[in-house]
């Protein structure tokens, strides 16, 4: 137990200093977890003999499901609500097209019988959630219009209907009636839908009733609840893995305490997931026996890189999108540990008794990560689809929440009680820091002798609020049709124990007086 102990350890150490390699080289950080497993491997330097398809496929099915789960509920769907309709038709769609030409290409192409043709279709039509989030994350891809939250929606919600696709090509392989698939793909569907909405909104009632926020328990009943939707899908004849993204969909995007800190402990999770499957499934692979089926791995992604991807992405979204955002989209459909865990679901199935597409979607996955990956960015700045007015992190929920300062700005008006103050006599709020100090044209670090001018504008870093005794802000977007819009603080109508605590107008923060006016186009920040 201890050298198994000393072993994990080591692997982690090494996943964790690979990633700082990983950042200098521009490589994807998963590509060097998958290496440092071949490395371990059997045809590696360490020899670990490990070849129990079992094992691995229970292990990367716990790890897919905390990475589809963190997918769904770190994706703000305010901001990915725009790109869903097309994202979903390519999630689903796209990925039965993509399926059958790559079928085409298997048995035609290469020769290879129609049913393995359509097997090696089906585990490679999906799109890696894990691979994409990773890079958008990582190397800040800043993407025009609404590119990012359109591939991060697409490839947490495909793999779904790519397990479905693997299922039938299964059920194909094994002899049985395909004519009774139609009503299983709407049982699991129709149960995997119920199980993911049903978890996803008594989830957060719990958390609220028992008020187990304090002391991280919270964090740890996430675990419990993805395990649940996963599960009771399945137990059910539901798909548990469109169950686990729905659960996670619905709860990221509902009000809870403490949202911060879940959403870090997932990220920590998801994180140590991804290490764990792709280091499991670098110790799987033989890159000795994957030389062999090189020729036909790489026409295979030629085919579906070139070919395949392209045209399922110009035909499905339509005029929206231009041609330069439509190649883009193409290039960023990566294949990764999804691929690889349908893969060995059809090796450990007992109906598949080849090995070969084991190791063709294998090397495919590899290449797809580091080629495309590696290139994505380059792809993007090349396209002219940079756009750093974006901030990719704003399609995730942790935007706001990881963010390492809190930051305010307050506007100096005349007679403003800081108004010809120096710094170090203004009262600031305790464990407060005064930032920077715009005036006019000008940018001012301040020191304690600066002295604050009427027009200024000083933005403070002050500590994150905790909500205490149930005590919430909520925040009211004042639109034309409001009945707050043209009104004064002091003739609204609030209800007891309700405070109008601030306004956000534009780029600035307002703390209001009874004769302050709401205007339309004000965020209300509510005090209960």
């Amino acid at each position: 137990m201890e050298t198994f102990f000393l072993l994990c350890a080591a692997v982690l150490i090494l996943c964790i200093f690979s990633n700082k390699i990983s950042n200098k080289l521009g490589v994807p950080s998963l590509l060097i977890f998958m290496l440092l497993g071949m490395l371990f491997g059997s045809d590696g330097i360490f020899k670990i003999d490990f070849a129990d398809f079992a094992v691995a496929e229970d292990i990367c099915t716990a790890a897919l499901v905390f990475i589809m789960f963190y997918g769904g509920y770190s994706t703000n769907w305010k901001h990915a609500r725009p790109a869903a309709p097309r994202a979903l038709l390519l999630s689903t769609v796209g990925v039965i097209m993509t399926a059958g030409l790559v079928s085409l290409c298997c048995h035609f192409l290469l020769k290879f019988p129609f049913a393995e043709s359509f097997l090696i279709g089906s585990v490679v039509s999906c799109t890696d959630a894990a691979a994409v989030f990773s890079i958008f994350r990582s190397k800040n891809l800043n993407l025009a219009g609404d590119l990012a939250p359109l591939l991060e929606i697409e490839s947490g919600s495909n793999d779904p209907v790519a397990y479905m696709l693997t299922v039938i090509a299964l059920t194909i392989m094994e002899g049985k009636a395909v004519s009774s698939l139609g009503v299983v793909i709407i049982l699991e569907l129709s149960v995997g839908i119920a199980v993911g909405v049903l978890v996803g909104i008594i989830a957060p009632r719990i958390i609220r009733k028992f008020r187990f926020y304090a002391g991280g328990f919270d964090s740890i009943f996430m675990i419990a609840v993805a395990m649940v939707s996963y599960a009771l899908a399945v137990v059910l004849d539901g798909n548990g893995f469109l169950s686990v993204y729905l659960t996670g969909i619905i709860m990221g995007n509902t009000k809870m305490k403490n949202k911060a800190d879940i959403i870090h402990f997932l990220d920590n999770i998801t994180t140590l997931a991804q290490m764990a499957a792709f280091f499991l499934l670098g110790l799987l692979s033989f890159p000795s026996q994957m030389i062999g089926f090189l020729p036909n791995t790489l026409i295979i992604i030629l085919f579906l890189t070139l070919v395949a991807r392209p045209l399922a992405v110009f035909l499905l979204t339509g005029k929206k999108y231009s041609i330069r955002e439509k190649i883009f989209i193409s290039w960023a459909g990566l294949r990764g540990a999804s691929s690889i865990i349908f893969a060995i679901f059809a090796t450990v199935s007992g109906i598949y008794k080849g090995e070969y597409v084991f190791h063709i979607v294998f090397g495919l996955a590899i290449l797809s990560v580091a080629v495309q990956g590696t290139l994505l960015p380059a792809v993007a700045e090349k396209l002219n689809l940079i756009d750093n007015n974006n901030d990719v992190l704003t399609t995730f929920n942790d935007y706001q929440d990881d963010a390492s300062m809190n930051l305010m700005q307050i506007h100096i008006n005349e007679g403003h009680g800081w108004q010809n103050q120096l710094i170090r006599d203004v009262n600031l709020p305790e464990g407060s820091l005064a930032m920077l100090i715009r005036r006019q044209d000008e940018t001012i670090i301040p020191k304690g002798d600066t002295r604050i001018l009427a027009g200024d504008e000083v933005v403070l870093n002050v500590p994150a609020y905790e909500s205490v005794n149930d005590i919430e802000l909520r925040e009211i977007t004042i639109d034309k049709d409001h009945p707050w819009n043209g009104c004064r603080i002091e003739d609204l109508d609030l209800e007891d124990h309700v405070l109008v605590a601030m306004i956000k107008r534009e780029d600035r923060n307002i703390i209001p007086k009874g004769q302050t006016k709401i205007q339309e186009g004000d965020v209300v920040v509510v005090y209960n």
